[in-house]
């Protein structure tokens, strides 16, 4: 416990969101599970939904993706209830589809592909016949690029994206939890190895793991068997917000209060009701309104915030 809590001094102490572009190899190795999942409950290349997230999405940078979870450019049509938001793309104002999650986006491109009959000769050809996938998308009218096919083709290949297409899953045994990547061994078949994993401790009657560096929301979602947008609830945290090495991540909804024998916190400078909130394990609505406080307001230095029972 004590340990844990001297891992959260590590927290930043602002919810700034950080801004780096995300590149092509961390893209891929953040979706490329969910891609193989995809791949296992419908047939689509794995290598073909991985290739046309980098090419729509931007890597994950496009303002679609980054604002809508949008990854790969669908839009509403008729058939269409969901959110909806507007870019000017072929024409000006055209509607796209919005989702809570980026999951989200890649389960409704396998849909999107399955339920169009313009697509359901695809669906005829071999799961590891990326070239066929690639171009029978180009002729099926998915984008208008005249070379959209060997665009999707030429991402496969650099980034060796058909291993992907093995159709190899890996199950964790006994409650385990490890991060997985693709590799292959002496024999040049795929397997997926785990090259780090995270151990689930407790913070005030709640569940927490320590980010490790590369770490993002939705990697650990993958591996802890949540969705994504959880982790951003229980840590108060914005969409896209990445969590740092060594910051505690709650993996369930945090204690509205303390224990009795954690009464009282004296901040100190610096120091934000988000921080304490995470130090303690406790929900931030709560917080401020134990201390009479209003959203955003910041504690001074040697305040006493109450953890427990409301402000006198």
């Amino acid at each position: 416990m004590r340990q844990l809590i001297s891992l959260l001094l590590f927290i930043l102490l602002s919810t700034t969101v950080f801004s780096q572009k995300i590149t092509r190899d961390a893209y891929i190795r953040q979706w490329q599970l969910v891609a193989i999942e995809e791949m296992n409950r419908s047939g689509i290349p794995a290598s073909i939904t991985m290739a046309q997230g980098c090419l729509e999405s931007g890597n994950g940078n496009s303002e679609l993706s980054r604002k809508s979870n949008n990854h790969f450019g669908i839009k509403c049509k008729s058939s269409w209830k969901g959110k909806k938001v507007y870019y000017d793309d072929d024409r000006r104002n055209e509607c796209f589809r919005s989702y809570r999650s980026v999951k989200d986006s890649y389960e409704d491109h396998t849909d999107f592909l399955m339920n169009n009959p313009r697509y359901a000769s695809l669906f005829l050809l071999d799961h590891t016949d990326y070239k066929g996938w690639a171009k029978g998308l180009k002729k099926a009218g998915y984008a208008t690029a005249h070379d959209y096919d060997k665009r999707l083709i030429r991402i496969i290949e650099e980034n060796k994206l058909h291993r992907l297409d093995k159709k190899m899953t890996f199950t964790p045994m006994n409650g385990q939890t490890a991060h997985n990547v693709l590799d292959t061994d002496n024999k040049g078949e795929l397997t997926i190895t785990s090259f780090s994993s995270h151990t689930v401790s407790k913070i005030n009657r709640v569940k927490a793991v320590v980010a490790q560096k590369g770490d993002t929301y939705e990697i650990l979602a993958q591996e802890l068997g949540l969705k994504d947008w959880e982790l951003y609830n229980f840590n108060d945290q914005p969409a896209g917000y990445r969590p740092v090495a060594n910051e505690v991540v709650y993996i369930q909804p945090k204690k509205n209060k303390t224990q009795k024998d954690k009464l009282t916190h004296r901040a100190q400078p610096g120091e934000t009701m988000h921080y304490i909130s995470q130090l303690y394990g406790i929900k931030l609505k709560p917080l401020y309104r134990r201390n009479n406080m209003k959203k955003g307001q910041q504690p001074k230095p040697g305040q006493v915030i109450y953890l427990h029972s409301k402000k006198k």
